[in-house]
C-alpha cells in the first residue's frame, strides 16, 4: 500500500464516523503507522493537521444539517461531535465568519473544506481519456476557438487567499450572491434561449485581495444595463467535468481544478490570465460545465 492510501483510508474513516469521537492514535493504528509519521504524512498530504482536518469536515457537514430549521442548532452540534452548542458556534464563527444562528436565519453560500481525492494527485490520463474519481468525471481536450463568444450580465467581486485553491479555503463564498444576482436578472437580459451561461474569475479592476467574477449568457442584442464580456478566439485547453447533480457538481470543484493545475504542470503548460466556466443551459440542473483554459508554454516547453 503506498502512503498516500494510508491516509486516504483514514480520511474514509473519518468521514463514517464524523460525529463520534475520532482518536488520533485510532487512526495512525488504522494506517499502519506510527503517531508521528501518520500526524506529519497527513499534514503533507492534506495541508492541515489532523484535529483542524476533522473540525472542518463536521462544520462542513453540520452546514447541511442547519438548513433544516426542524434541527435545533443543539442537536446539529451534538450530532457532529461539537459536545455542546457553546463549542460548535465559536467554530462555526472562527470559520466562516457568522455563527450558526446567523446563517439558519439568512443562509448564505460557505465555502468548506472537502474531503480530498488523494488519488488525484497520483492520476495522469492523456488527452481524451475520461478519468473517473470520486464522484466526478473528467476529460481533457484541446479546442481552437476560431470566432470570439459574447457573453451579457452581470460583475462582482470576491476575496481570495493566495495558495489556497477552492476546496481548501473556508468563509462566506462571495460568488454565490454574484450568482444569485445573475438568476434574477437573467429573465431581464436579452438572450438566446437555451444558449452558453459562462462564469469567468480575472483581475480586472478589482482591488487588492479581490478577484473580479462576471457571469452572463450568450446575447440576442445589446443591452446597457448590463456588463459584456468576450471569450477571445484562441486555442484553449477544456475540461469537462460531469456530476450526478449540481450539487456534487460544485462538491468536486475544488478537487477538479486542483487535479487541473498538476495536468497542465505535467503537459508543459500553464493557464494564462482567466477561468472561464461554461454552462450549457439546456442541461438540466447544470450537472456538466466545462472550464475553457488558456493556456501559455511553461519556460518555453512547448
Amino acid at each position: 500500500m503506498h502512503a498516500w492510501e494510508s491516509i486516504q483510508k483514514t480520511l474514509n474513516y473519518i468521514e463514517e464516523h464524523i460525529g463520534e469521537e475520532i482518536q488520533i492514535e485510532e487512526l495512525a493504528d488504522l494506517a499502519g503507522l506510527s503517531l508521528f509519521y501518520y500526524q506529519r504524512l497527513f499534514a503533507r498530504l492534506v495541508k492541515k493537521p489532523v484535529r483542524e482536518y476533522v473540525k472542518l469536515r463536521r462544520l462542513a457537514r453540520a452546514c447541511e444539517s442547519l438548513r433544516n430549521k426542524e434541527n435545533s442548532i443543539l442537536n446539529v452540534a451534538v450530532e457532529f461531535g461539537f459536545g455542546g452548542r457553546e463549542t460548535f458556534t465559536r467554530a462555526f464563527k472562527d470559520t466562516y465568519g457568522i455563527t450558526p444562528a446567523q446563517y439558519r436565519d439568512k443562509p448564505v453560500g460557505l465555502m468548506n473544506y472537502d474531503k480530498p481525492d488523494l488519488s488525484l494527485n497520483y492520476r495522469m490520463v492523456d488527452e481524451g481519456v475520461p478519468l473517473i474519481g470520486e464522484g466526478l468525471v473528467l476529460e481533457y481536450n484541446r479546442r481552437t476557438l476560431k470566432e470570439p463568444v459574447n457573453f451579457l450580465g452581470v460583475v462582482g467581486y470576491y476575496s481570495f487567499s493566495k495558495g489556497k485553491m477552492m476546496g481548501e479555503r473556508t468563509g462566506v463564498d462571495e460568488s454565490d450572491a454574484i450568482w444569485k444576482q445573475f438568476f434574477d436578472a437573467l429573465k431581464d437580459i436579452p438572450h438566446i434561449p437555451g444558449g452558453l451561461i459562462l462564469g469567468v474569475s480575472y483581475h480586472g479592476d478589482a482591488p487588492d485581495g479581490y478577484s473580479t467574477y462576471f457571469i452572463g449568457v450568450e446575447p440576442c442584442e445589446e443591452d446597457s444595463r448590463f456588463v459584456s464580456w468576450q471569450l477571445p478566439a484562441r486555442e484553449y485547453v477544456v475540461c469537462s467535468f460531469e456530476a450526478d447533480n449540481p450539487k456534487q457538481l460544485m462538491a468536486s470543484m475544488g478537487k477538479m481544478m486542483k487535479f487541473t493545475r498538476g495536468w497542465l504542470k505535467s503537459h508543459g503548460l500553464i493557464a494564462d490570465g482567466f477561468f472561464p466556466e461554461m454552462y450549457d443551459h439546456h442541461t438540466p440542473e447544470m450537472a456538466y460545465m466545462e472550464m475553457w483554459i488558456p493556456f501559455r508554454a511553461r519556460n518555453g516547453s512547448e
